[in-house]
């Protein structure tokens, strides 16, 4: 295992299936972040994935059915008690809760604003965007992370531009640096 701090992950990065898909690689062997998530984040995750994006019901189960099998580490439960009282917007407590009560040093979100760093502070916590994630997993490991590229690239039978190209959607300025490093920007 390289890293053992856990990320607790949003429900917006996990129903951003090219973001989720890299993030989730990353947590391979040999490991950059231990993943954490909960009930209600895989909850709200199939509610994006059917309600928003037009995923078939089937598709958006089967997608948590394999959260849950591959990862069951990563399952947070018993923070309830923790969200009384939490001053971030009540919508989002249950995210917190669930960080402080996993431990992680880090929330992945692609809605920063909703936490903020007053408020994470005393909890040790960090609220981070996906796409400085990315960069700061690429900047300590770039081969590990193109090689994870280079993989989603095969299995999807096509080309890493291709993928990173469909990754500079949500996350492009690391999409950017890393056509551009390796020659194809």
């Amino acid at each position: 295992m390289r890293a053992d701090f856990k990320v607790f992950l949003d429900a917006c990065v996990l129903a951003n299936f090219g973001v989720a898909d890299l993030l989730l690689r990353l947590t391979e062997r040999p490991r950059q972040f231990l993943p954490a998530w909960s009930e209600e984040i895989l909850a709200e995750v199939f509610r994006t994935q059917t309600q928003r994006l037009g995923w078939p019901e089937e598709l958006a189960t089967s997608f948590g059915r394999e959260l849950r099998t591959h990862f069951p580490e990563a399952m947070v439960a018993g923070y309830g008690h923790l969200a009384e009282g939490l001053d971030v917007n009540p919508k989002d407590r249950h995210v917190l809760a669930a960080a402080i009560h996993a431990r992680a040093e880090v929330v992945l979100t692609f809605n920063l604003r909703d936490f903020p760093r007053a408020v994470l502070k005393p909890w040790g916590i960090k609220a981070l965007h996906p796409q400085d994630y990315l960069l700061t997993m690429y900047e300590m490991d770039d081969l590990q992370v193109v090689s994870r590229i280079g993989t989603i690239a095969a299995e999807r039978k096509r080309d890493q531009e291709d993928v990173l190209i469909q990754l500079g959607k949500s996350v492009p300025l690391f999409a950017s640096r890393v056509l551009d490093d390796l020659g194809l920007g």
